[in-house]
């Protein structure tokens, strides 16, 4: 892969890290990779992974779109088996924010994290489960609800 392709595959990602982890390099890992520039989506699929800095996230399929000058949405689909995961230091927590679903859905504006379908996420020595969950990065607030078919209760546990 030419030195130039490569620059215009991660130059989008360079967005989705805190300000600590932009300066860091970007490693991305899938056994595909398809780049649509007119509709601004790069597709990584089979084990995919983007690494930079504390910034990871892995599932089966990532997609990433961006509006030509920046991305605004990152899309990580796993499976009820391999779900996907998205680990990411936050500045005003004592330890990285995990969480894992079949779907994760990152806003890179509204610094939201969507988790649906067997959703889980630890925050700090906290962690919380449902059928989906959002986790505002900016304002540190988690928000939980069941599954539609309520199968899928929400859960915590707060440590004080």
């Amino acid at each position: 892969m030419s030195r130039l392709l490569l620059i215009v595959l991660l130059a989008p990602l360079v967005v989705l890290a805190l300000p600590g982890d932009k300066a860091q390099p970007i490693h991305v890992k899938a056994q595909t990779v398809t780049l649509d520039e007119q509709q601004g989506v790069s597709v990584y699929t089979g084990s995919a992974s983007v690494v930079q800095g504390s910034l990871t996230l892995s599932a089966e399929k990532i997609k990433i779109f961006n509006n030509q000058k920046e991305v605004v949405k990152v899309i990580a689909k796993g499976t009820k088996k391999n779900r996907a995961h998205y680990k990411q230091n936050q500045q005003n927590q004592p330890r990285f924010i995990e969480a894992t679903a079949e779907h994760i859905t990152y806003k890179i504006k509204r610094e939201m994290v969507h988790l649906k379908g067997n959703a889980h996420l630890v925050q700090g020595f906290d962690s919380f489960s449902g059928g989906t969950l959002d986790y505002d990065i900016k304002n540190d607030k988690v928000i939980a609800e069941k599954s539609k078919d309520g199968a899928q209760r929400v859960r915590f546990k707060i440590k004080l």
